[in-house]
């Protein structure tokens, strides 16, 4: 792993705690040599996540939308800012730069992300890790949901097992380390069994 995408807010969630997370991974990416890919924000858990990089000596390429350069106050104390025309292109550049993928807790536009990539991988179109930063049970109510659509039917159990869920950044980096993406044919398989 030498690049990662981390999707995160542009708002610092209620206590210090989110922040804190942040920071605590920040710390783990620059120890493992991984460059950080983020929206380019500076506000929020998306700043909090790139300043804690740079000022550890890390490396960070933000990509952000033009028309959210001033809204989200773009970043430019990070080591490369990109400004791209629109969100679709803004999340492509993302996707192609990183090595793999990390939600930290956030809104809409953060479940937005982890899930499109997540989608892109059930589809087979990539092979990278996904993961959700579980910070004091943040993500608790929404893995309990993919438990439920799967007894429902409407996920496959080898597809919700490509969405990983850590609490400690430590775990997860080294989860991601050690991932082996599943075969694609075996889900093919597999869903002609059924």
């Amino acid at each position: 792993m030498q690049t990662l995408c981390v999707y995160c807010g542009s708002s610092p969630g209620n206590g210090s705690r989110y922040i804190q997370a942040a920071a605590d991974l920040a710390s783990e990416l620059v120890a493992r040599d991984i460059t950080l890919v983020y929206g380019g924000a500076s506000v929020g858990t998306m700043g909090a996540l790139a300043n804690a990089m740079m000022s550890r000596g890390g490396r960070v390429i933000g990509i952000i939308p033009d028309a959210l350069m001033h809204r989200e106050i773009g970043n430019d104390h990070v080591t490369e800012l990109k400004i791209v025309r629109s969100m679709h292109e803004r999340k492509a550049a993302m996707a192609e730069l990183a090595d793999g993928f990390i939600a930290l807790p956030g809104g809409m536009g953060t479940l937005e992300e982890i899930f499109e990539i997540l989608t892109w991988a059930q589809l087979g179109f990539h092979h990278k890790p996904c993961a959700l930063l579980n910070v004091d049970g943040y993500y608790d109510h929404l893995t309990t949901f993919l438990d439920h659509a799967v007894t429902q039917g409407f996920l496959k159990p080898w597809h919700h097992k490509l969405l990983q869920v850590h609490n400690d950044p430590a775990s997860l980096l080294d989860s991601f380390r050690d991932y082996q993406p599943p075969q694609v044919t075996t889900w093919i398989r597999k869903q002609e069994q059924l």
